[in-house]
């Protein structure tokens, strides 16, 4: 039941990746320094999470009947641990067009994010096509990038490849609800609701 009522909120369900944000900052603060003057649009370190399902708009009652459903299918699933580590972009090397940070992702996480795709399908949310690829997002090459921009983006990210290795892991025993809004400086997220897994009572923050 997507909505687009007055009053609807955009929305995410997401992971947080505190344990790994310094060296999220550091891979960052690496890139810019070698992309200086480059058409790209850095995510702030605070922003990067790693995604399970987009929304969009959503009613505030839609809201509340994903609330509980959250609640009732996240619990199925036990707490895991990913790795974050290695460099790479969207949709490939070739053509950078997304910067990210790769999640070594066990099936748990894979699991987690098949339930919620068919639990959110019973509610009218369409299941993604594209094949989940776990990342976290570091930049986005702006849109009119000329061939040169992009050309050079390719090569420091091929020469930054060998240099970023394992960063480190996440252990995760909750999911979030995220409201966000957008502002010209770029999008605030709020977290609206917590839900633990397997078993754990869920929250609202």
């Amino acid at each position: 039941m997507p909505a687009s009522s007055r009053g609807a909120i955009r929305t995410f369900i997401a992971i947080d990746v505190s344990p790994v944000r310094q060296e999220l900052q550091g891979v960052i603060a690496s890139l810019q320094r070698e992309m200086a003057g480059l058409p790209l649009r850095w995510v702030p370190v605070e922003n990067i999470h790693l995604t399970l399902k987009f929304l969009g708009d959503v009613s505030p009652r839609n809201l509340e009947l994903i609330q509980s459903l959250l609640d009732s299918e996240a619990r199925l699933y036990p707490p895991f641990e990913f790795g974050v580590g290695t460099l790479g972009a969207f949709p490939n090397d070739r053509h950078p067009r997304v910067i990210w940070v790769g999640v070594q992702g066990p099936r748990a996480l894979f699991d987690l994010y098949q339930g919620i795709e068919n639990a959110l399908a019973r509610l009218g949310y369409p299941p993604e096509r594209r094949e989940y690829q776990p990342h976290l997002t570091l930049a986005r090459v702006a849109r009119n990038a000329s061939a040169d921009a992009i050309r050079r983006i390719r090569d420091i990210l091929r020469a930054h490849k060998a240099k970023i290795g394992y960063l480190g892991s996440v252990y995760v025993d909750e999911i979030y609800l995220y409201r966000s809004d957008l502002y010209p400086q770029g999008p605030k997220y709020t977290r609206l609701h917590t839900v633990r897994l397997q078993g754990g009572a869920s929250y609202v923050s």
